[in-house]
């Protein structure tokens, strides 16, 4: 392990740690204190598996992407063979930065400061005026570790990553592999930034206890009683409807070959992650203003539009909704202790034509809406949590369920790794 040089201004890390009271939010330094961001883009985002974007990203050979993980840019690049392969966005000669866009297409990776010329493989093919001793083979790009799931990309690091990324993939393979994502094309990518913290960010993500007053779009086609309410002689009818409508679902999902069942393993594993395919409401169909599909051309096999949404979160920095019609992707990259980047992707099927088979505002409506209003919350959040009055609150045992398994995942990962 890495030992992590304090300054005066970083506060007692083991202390804050030690202190942390379960089932409350997190002391402000964790927020605001740029020593803390140090620690975690170190020991989180260094050493954890981070999600970068889906595989459409790349569609083509020489497609690639770029993904800026605090100091560090990762080159994601199709081959020739058209294997996706991750590497450091470093020449090997004197480290200027191979590709300098987010996107984009090469032949051959080409230094533009002495045009080192590497193929997509990694492998070193063209250095001019170095001698007849200069062996090439010595001067690969160095690769990042990388693996699909389901057409999910991840990025590690890490020398040696989390193994246990196995384990999610056996488990998390069938969920997604019914909406053939391979086969999906990008519709529309925005990036946001957020002027908080990147936890808070994630923490967001992880209720909606906060949903009904907020996101009038998203709740369009959710459940009420599927937010979390603590149970009282009012709703106890209208959870219990909603409970058997979900096992009525699942079954009905199940038999069609559609795993629906929850799978939790937000905290109890270095990898954490959480799923479940669960009901929508009103039509039924898909997260847009009107709960049916925003897509006529639905994805991989299907020829039923109702079939709920498949969630997938991960720990540190992603979550996914999986739909007949079409896929939402997010990534949440920080950017400093109060900054960060929030990259949103639609993808429809390949072959879905824009204008005739979706509506790009209506596609992406919900969530563009959605996301507007979750910024405006978490700012208002980073801003409270730099005053002196701040301190930790409890959560709600029934709707900040997953926000607690994600300050424990966090909290007990930076315990493990720091020294």
């Amino acid at each position: 392990m890495k030992t992590i040089q304090m300054t005066a201004k970083t506060p007692d890390i083991h202390a804050l740690l030690a202190r942390r009271k379960p089932q409350y939010s997190l002391e402000a330094p964790f927020y605001t204190n740029p020593g803390i961001f140090e620690l975690d883009m170190e020991l989180i985002f260094g050493k954890h598996w981070i999600y970068v974007g889906p595989e459409p990203s790349v569609p083509e050979a020489g497609d690639y992407i770029t993904v800026e993980i605090g100091r560090t840019s990762v080159l994601i690049v199709r081959d020739d063979d058209m294997q996706v392969r991750a590497f450091h966005n470093v020449c090997r000669h004197r480290g200027s930065r191979l590709c300098q866009e987010q996107k984009g297409v090469v032949g051959n990776l080409v230094c533009p400061y002495h045009q080192w010329t590497y193929n997509l493989q990694g492998a070193l093919m063209f250095a001019e005026h170095m001698g007849e001793q200069f062996d090439v083979s010595q001067h690969k790009l160095k690769p990042v570790h990388l693996r699909n799931i389901g057409g999910l990309l991840f990025i590690c690091l890490a020398d040696n990553p989390p193994s246990d990324i196995d384990d999610m993939a056996r488990a998390m393979e069938p969920y997604i592999a019914p909406h053939r994502m391979a086969d999906c094309k990008i519709a529309k990518q925005i990036d946001i930034i957020e002027d908080c913290n990147w936890k808070l960010t994630m923490e967001n993500n992880r209720e909606c206890y906060h949903c009904r007053a907020n996101h009038p779009e998203l709740t369009i086609s959710l459940y009420e009683y599927g937010f979390g309410y603590a149970p009282n002689p009012e709703n106890c009818e209208g959870l219990e409807q909603y409970q058997q409508t979900v096992k009525r679902r699942h079954a009905e999902w199940e038999a069609l070959g559609l795993p629906s069942n929850e799978l939790e393993h937000l905290d109890d594993r270095i990898t954490g992650f959480r799923t479940e395919r669960l009901p929508l409401d009103r039509a039924g169909q898909s997260q847009t203003m009107n709960a049916e599909v925003a897509c006529k051309k639905l994805l991989g096999d299907f020829d039923e539009a109702a079939l709920g949404g498949l969630s997938f979160w991960t720990q540190p920095n992603s979550w996914h909704h999986f739909m007949s019609d079409h896929i939402v992707t997010f990534t949440v990259l920080p950017i400093s202790a109060e900054k960060t980047m929030v990259r949103t992707t639609w993808l429809v099927h390949k072959d879905a034509v824009e204008g005739r088979d979706y509506n790009l505002d209506n596609l992406t409506a919900v969530w563009v809406a959605t996301n507007a209003q979750d910024r405006a919350l978490v700012e208002q959040s980073q801003q409270g949590i730099r005053s002196d009055a701040y301190e930790p609150g409890p959560y709600s045992p029934f709707t900040e369920m997953l926000v607690e398994k994600f300050c424990n995942w966090y909290v007990n990962r930076l315990s493990a790794l720091v020294e």
